[in-house]
């Protein structure tokens, strides 16, 4: 997205209603929000920071990912979220209904960047709910002339309830391999296991992941390994969402300065951080 365009969008903050807010599973939500086509230019990867308009509600907006657009008669009309109850904040948002007002800061950050070869192949690992931003970007790939075939998507989770969205990976025409814990569904393990013996017989153009920091610092590992370059949304504490606050910094791994997750990604090269850093 033109540099222009992130700019203009990080100003964007408007009292917005709820279009939907629908569980999909266990404590797991999909929220639709109008916008009027302010995320018309957002990119998979961006998130919004989140409050709720009642006066008695937490202070601190809350980042998420944007999950997709929603569209009205073809056009951005405006966004979508999927979000898991973790805390009395995201709780509080799953008891929002239709026509309820929210308010929205964004797109915010820097986004998922296509490969430079859309004829190659890519590799996407998502990790629970850190698979939110990857539906949003398989539509992107797509939109950029990648064959939705040579497109991998491994997804893990604690158990089955945990792994979210296979379906709509399958929809597009794109693989998917599973891992679980506990073994109930899928291979039984990590799924960065399935991530390394997969790029050991054909390391892809580009990795796409999000989630938990454990599986992030794998899949950097394994990329690094094999030649693989790599994209990974990082999941940390953000208060801002736009660089002003430092909650979000974290040390660069071979340079004497910070990053800001906020503003110099969520979405970056994990070989760059230092994930130990990380909130």
């Amino acid at each position: 997205m033109p540099e222009k365009n992130q700019k203009e969008n990080k100003l964007r903050m408007k009292t917005e209603p709820v279009l939907w807010n629908r569980k999909v599973g266990p404590d797991c939500f999909r929220m639709g929000i109008g916008q009027n086509g302010v995320c018309r230019d957002a990119v998979p990867g961006q998130f919004v920071m989140l409050g709720l308009c009642d006066e008695t509600s937490f202070v601190l907006r809350r980042p998420f990912s944007i999950h997709g657009l929603v569209t009205e008669g073809g056009r951005p009309g405006g966004l979508e979220i999927l979000y898991k109850v973790v805390g009395k904040n995201t709780r509080a948002f799953s008891k929002l209904r239709e026509g309820d007002e929210i308010d929205v800061l964004g797109p915010l950050g820097k986004g998922f960047s296509a490969p430079k070869d859309p004829d190659g192949r890519a590799v996407i690992v998502g990790g629970g709910i850190g698979v939110a931003p990857l539906l949003f970007l398989a539509d992107f790939l797509i939109e950029k002339n990648m064959d939705p075939a040579r497109c991998r998507v491994f997804l893990g989770g604690r158990t089955p309830g945990d792994v979210l969205c296979a379906d709509g990976f399958e929809k597009r025409g794109m693989e998917v391999r599973v891992a679980t814990d506990d073994g109930a569904a899928g291979r039984k393990g990590p799924v960065t296991d399935l991530v390394e013996k997969d790029m050991k017989k054909n390391p892809p153009g580009m990795t796409y992941a999000c989630g938990p920091k454990g599986m992030l610092k794998r899949v950097s590992e394994i990329c690094e390994t094999y030649g693989a370059p790599c994209q990974a949304s990082m999941e940390t504490f953000m208060a801002c969402g736009m660089g002003a606050c430092l909650g979000c910094a974290a040390g660069h791994k071979t340079e004497d300065r910070y990053l800001h997750v906020c503003v110099d990604g969520p979405v970056m090269d994990p070989g760059l951080l230092d994930m130990a850093s990380l909130h």
